[in-house]
């Protein structure tokens, strides 16, 4: 059976959904022999999953008229009805309908009908289908490539529902672009990271739920709360279900900057030993591995870093994991941005597996034999329902890697 695996959870009962808490994943044939001191997490129940796509159902039509290409999404989920809390509403817009769609089923409910045109001249437009006055709304879109389309898309939306006298608007963006332009490295750069958080602060959102931001101190840059959630858990839980020998696992971080998440993240994983890779950056998606700290001959290396990009950090540190004499290099991440050439280096053989989440959508033709793609939409829609109660988000198993 093929790696590419994608993991979803669907439920028609919201308090089944919610009363599921802890992930559940399917267990890959083991390629290292399982001992006594093994990692391995409590499994409940196997996980509904569907090899390579997302398991919940969606619907984006798609009409061309002389005036405008018109993206309207609905939705086909079962039949559930909103009675149960009517005062809370989950919208989507165009750039992941697919973990939007997961997210409503694991809570129970459907996904607002909205309208989303792109007029000839590239302007959007969006209309809501349906009255949100009074309401709790959850936007759900990253601002994955296109960046620019996809940011500009969610301003509106959130203005569409502040005109349309919603209650409370949370932006939920699973993957925050511009993150990385967060602070100056050089003289006369823009922190664009911040301007980003000014103009959804300014559009009219009350409250924005990231996953894995690039830094911490991004949710500083907003003037409204932000609730900061880790993809890494759901990574932790897959590899935990994989039987491999703690003594033989090192986790490393691909360079200086992610050394706080790496050490969390071996915490996690039985206070695994941590490598570093020491890096050099030339310029702006160049890198150069120019050293390792730490010992990985004859082990099982763990990457950890929150996201891939063109992966040449990645790619060039699994090199070096290799000539050290590392066994086998596990590539792990929550964001897969996969901008050319990832996909060459990513299938090239120096990884055993490449694990990913959905936070951003992966196209088919990007798909290659080592990739595994987990979902974040039961820990997303655990969250909107904690936020939504103004409950705690700090709640197991998806509690802080406590790394801010």
């Amino acid at each position: 059976m093929s790696s590419l695996l994608h993991h979803s959870y669907c439920s028609s009962s919201p308090l089944t959904s919610r009363s599921s808490l802890k992930l559940n994943f399917f267990i890959p044939s083991s390629r290292i022999p399982a001992s006594q001191n093994a990692v391995r997490c409590n499994l409940v129940e196997p996980l509904k999953y569907e090899n390579g796509k997302p398991f919940a159902p969606y619907l984006s039509s798609s009409t061309t008229t002389d005036q405008a290409t018109t993206t309207t999404t609905t939705t086909t989920a079962p039949s559930i009805s909103n009675a149960h809390d009517t005062r809370l509403r989950i919208f989507s817009g165009t750039a992941n309908p697919a973990l939007s769609q997961e997210i409503a089923c694991y809570m129970g409910l459907e996904l607002g009908r909205i309208k989303i045109k792109r007029f000839a001249d590239g302007e959007i437009y969006v209309q809501l289908q349906e009255s949100v006055r009074g309401c709790d709304v959850y936007l759900v879109q990253p601002t994955c490539p296109p960046a620019n389309e996809n940011l500009m898309e969610l301003l509106i939306m959130i203005d569409a529902c502040r005109r349309a006298s919603a209650k409370n608007i949370t932006a939920v963006i699973p993957y925050f672009g511009y993150a990385r332009a967060d602070r100056k490295t050089q003289g006369r750069e823009s922190i664009a990271a911040k301007l980003v958080a000014n103009l959804i602060t300014e559009a009219g959102a009350n409250r924005v739920l990231a996953c894995d931001l690039h830094s911490g101190q991004s949710m500083g840059y907003f003037d409204i709360p932000v609730d900061h959630v880790y993809g890494q858990p759901v990574i932790l839980d897959y590899l935990a279900s994989k039987y491999i020998c703690s003594d033989d696992l090192v986790v490393v971080s691909p360079d200086v900057g992610g050394v706080a998440r790496a050490r969390a993240f071996a915490k996690k994983l039985s206070d695994a030993p941590l490598a570093i890779v020491d890096k050099r950056r030339h310029g702006h998606n160049v890198a150069e591995v120019m050293n390792l700290i730490g010992d990985v001959k004859g082990k099982v290396a763990v990457m950890v870093d929150d996201m891939i990009d063109t992966a040449g950090t990645i790619a060039k540190g699994a090199a070096l994991l290799h000539q050290e004499g590392a066994r086998e290099v596990y590539a792990c991440s929550t964001h897969a941005v996969f901008s050319p050439p990832a996909i060459e280096r990513l299938s090239s053989g120096l990884f055993q597996e490449v694990i990913i989440t959905n936070t951003i959508p992966v196209s088919e033709q990007n798909y290659f034999p080592q990739l595994t793609i987990l979902s974040v939409a039961n820990l997303l829609g655990e969250t909107i329902w904690r936020v939504h109660d103004d409950c705690s988000g700090g709640f197991e198993p998806y509690s802080s890697l406590g790394i801010d």
